[in-house]
């Protein structure tokens, strides 16, 4: 419950911010260009507080608290008395309804250079793109334990999650990428990872995991958190033991004994394990057992489990200073804006199932809840992407959408005249069809998110 009840609180906030930054933006424009704005409202439904400011603009709450609008005079709208008929929206020339459509996405995309620059001043906490594990084409393009990847093409990847940001898009074009690591004795070296040779089928989640590269902080410490009654393990090993090696091999990490067990098995006969039990160091004879797993098929096992009890310590920070810290969250806006444009194209060409792109207010809601656990540099991180996304979805030629109004007022400057109220008419149905059919993929995405939990 508290984690359902965190969700619907951090939705909340962050929509409450963005949607207040994006309507600001076309008032205060609105304002500046001499148009009367009647109602400035974050959320929909009954006012929940209301206050009139010294323009006469009516500052609204309501109760639902899932998007908002700015209400301004307009003829179309409502007769207009006429000595302010000066300051209807419709009266404006087409210049200045752009300025004031166009400023809601400019004020998210301000907004996002702003969380971005806050986020870097403040440091977001991450751990250092040491590959702990490399496997299949990982494996394949020579990456091993202990290289450190420092950049994923073009990009510099001083954490392992910018490592992650960058593969993802040449893995959905399953397109090769060219990698600069530092292996573990400190030389640099060049690395091609053959992402083209990823199974075409493939599902998009699963695209990562299937490169094959598993992270330092990801290895558990041979530490045994458990051990199954009735296994090889049952009386020989216990909750707590330290793993130092397996059959004469040294264990750094749980994942190694799991392969060095196989090994043991395979040669047959005892084997001897070495462990830490309450600072001593012990030597003890096992065997193990052969089984069979449906979905592993046959393999040896000891029958002992992983203590994940504590995570690692994070040892990566991205930091700048407040004046670098400006060209820094310049340089990640423009990345994320290509990102997202490319997702977008990706999405509409087949490369991408729609059901991985578009995202209901359920998943946006618990991804906020678990950026925002790992604390406050992390929650400007979504929050920017929140408000970049916005911006950009709002700029989409639909009707009904800020895009939408820009494609209408385009078209006057072409044709010399505004669109007919029939034509206008209709592009607000095509508007309505077209977002009802996204929010229904948002939604359908949510319970299939949900399904598949």
């Amino acid at each position: 419950m508290t984690g359902f009840l965190g969700s619907v609180w951090w939705l909340i906030v962050s929509l409450g911010v963005l949607v207040t930054f994006h309507e600001f933006g076309h008032y205060w424009v609105a304002r500046r260009n001499g148009v009367k704005v009647l109602r400035f409202s974050i959320g929909f439904g009954k006012p929940l507080w209301t206050r009139r400011g010294r323009d006469g603009t009516e500052w609204v709450i309501a109760a639902i608290p899932l998007g908002g609008y700015v209400k301004m005079l307009d003829e179309r709208e409502a007769p207009v008395v006429e000595e302010q008929a000066g300051q209807a929206f419709n009266r404006k020339t087409v210049w200045q309804r752009i300025a004031i459509v166009v400023a809601g996405p400019l004020a998210n995309l301000v907004l996002c250079v702003m969380l971005l620059w806050a986020m870097f001043v403040i440091g977001r906490p991450d751990y250092a793109p040491v590959v702990g594990l490399a496997e299949a084409v990982a494996a394949e393009a020579g990456l091993q334990r202990g290289d450190t990847i420092n950049a994923v093409g073009e990009r510099r990847t001083p954490t392992w999650n910018e490592v992650q940001m960058a593969l993802l898009p040449a893995a959905l074009d399953r397109s090769d990428v060219r990698l600069e690591v530092t292996d573990a004795r400190g030389d640099q070296r060049t690395r091609m990872l053959p992402l083209s040779r990823l199974p075409a089928d493939l599902d998009d989640r699963m695209l990562l995991p299937s490169i094959g590269l598993l992270p330092r902080h990801f290895l558990a410490p041979p530490v045994v958190g458990a051990v199954r009654e009735g296994t090889p393990a049952d009386g020989v090993l216990a909750a707590g033991d330290r793993v130092t090696a397996v059959d004469g091999q040294p264990v750094e990490s749980f994942e190694q004994i799991g392969p060095l067990v196989q090994a043991l098995g395979e040669s047959g006969g005892m084997g001897m394990i070495e462990v830490e039990r309450d600072g001593e160091r012990l030597a003890l004879e096992i065997r193990p057992e052969r089984v069979e797993d449906p979905a592993r098929g046959e393999f040896w096992m000891l029958g002992i489990e992983s203590d994940r009890s504590q995570a690692p310590p994070r040892d990566a920070l991205q930091r700048y200073g407040p004046v670098a810290a400006v060209p820094a969250a310049l340089r990640e806006t423009a990345h994320l804006t290509g990102q997202l444009f490319g997702m977008i194209g990706r999405a509409f060409s087949g490369k991408v199932a729609l059901e991985n792109t578009v995202a209901g207010p359920i998943t946006i809601a618990r991804a906020t809840n678990a950026y925002a656990s790992q604390g406050p540099a992390w929650y400007l991180t979504i929050l920017a992407l929140l408000s970049l996304s916005l911006a950009i979805l709002n700029l989409l030629p639909i009707p009904l959408l800020d895009g939408g109004h820009l494609l209408y007022y385009l078209i006057e400057l072409v044709k010399g005249s505004p669109l007919s109220d029939r034509a206008m008419a209709a592009g607000q149905y095509v508007g309505l069809a077209l977002l009802a059919g996204l929010m229904g993929l948002a939604f359908y995405n949510d319970i299939l998110q949900l399904i598949q939990r």
